[in-house]
């Protein structure tokens, strides 16, 4: 009787054994995901090559086509197979999801990995037309816009090779700091001998802050990638920045606006900055953002008492 009972207790184990190894490959396949339903990204085309940004600075053949305006809405269903089966493995959403965030960083960088002249020619434009530039001090970007049928069409951007300081705007003489604030770049501003090998003046002090005691002298966006206080570009860059600057004021555009952000000023940005000591300064900064944001034409900014005032051009 002993002898039978431990017979069928090793008949049990081997039993459950046998269980447990029918388990196993659950724990070690990669679970099957089911996708319920697409989820709609806005994405830009697929860029075969994208350019470094050496090549970009040095004018290399390899820039790519200039990009459609409107964007182009796919769902993450769409990249993933062309026939109705919605399972797949997790390995498969790790791709889908790379692609996806690939095509939507060209979709930001669009407007910097393409030439001046297939930017121009692809919106009607040419040099000596009007020119608004905005500078993200944050991103490191220089924005170009030019005139069209009385808006501002979006003509390129250039990735700022050097700058010194951090967010907030310049304060005095000799502290490294590069301005922040609504400034005008008048044809007397130009320099086409400068050290730097081409530059335009930024105006620094202006109205504003001369009227809260700010100093400072010789603040630019010239060439060389070298900046102390200033927004320095690579030379290939500032050769094109400068044309056009040059040829709309040439053209007769009365001054060049040039707006310099520490950063997009959207509110979410504005909130997560909310304790920062220069958040009233910004606030003032971006009520021309909104301006612009929402007229497509850079606003008139005066200094009142002050402060910066923004009112139609």
């Amino acid at each position: 009787m002993k002898w039978t009972r431990r017979w069928l207790i090793l008949a049990d184990l081997l039993v459950i054994s046998l269980l447990l190894l029918s388990f196993l490959p659950l724990f070690i396949d990669i679970p099957q995901l089911q996708i319920p339903k697409p989820v709609t990204m806005q994405t830009a085309p697929v860029i075969q090559k994208i350019p470094s940004e050496q090549n970009e600075s040095n004018g290399s053949a390899c820039t790519p086509s200039p990009l459609p305006e409107q964007n182009v809405s796919l769902s993450l269903m769409d990249l993933l197979t062309e026939e109705k089966n919605q399972t797949m493995s997790l390995e498969e959403v790790m791709r889908i999801s790379q692609e996806v965030a690939m095509q939507e960083y060209l979709e930001r960088r669009k407007y910097q990995y393409v030439s001046l002249n297939e930017r121009l020619k692809a919106l009607g434009l040419k040099k000596g037309e009007a020119v608004y530039i905005r500078i993200f001090k944050k991103e490191a970007i220089l924005e170009v816009w030019m005139q069209k049928e009385g808006r501002y069409l979006h003509l390129k951007d250039y990735a700022i090779c050097a700058y010194s300081g951090h967010l907030g705007p310049k304060l005095r003489e000799g502290d490294k700091q590069a301005p922040e604030g609504f400034y005008r770049v008048y044809k007397k501003q130009l320099n086409p001998h400068s050290k730097f090998h081409l530059a335009f003046n930024l105006g620094y002090p202006n109205a504003y802050d001369r009227a809260h005691h700010r100093t400072g002298s010789f603040l630019m966006v010239h060439g060389n990638c070298v900046s102390i206080g200033c927004y320095a570009m690579t030379d290939a860059k500032i050769e094109e920045i400068y044309g056009l600057v040059a040829a709309a004021l040439r053209n007769g555009q009365e001054y060049i606006p040039v707006h310099i952000f520490p950063f997009r000023m959207e509110d979410e940005t504005m909130d997560a900055y909310s304790e920062s000591r220069w958040y009233d300064f910004w606030m003032e900064l971006k009520e021309g953002y909104d301006y612009f944001e929402a007229e497509e034409v850079p606003p008139r900014v005066e200094v009142v008492n002050g402060h910066y005032v923004i009112t139609e051009p």
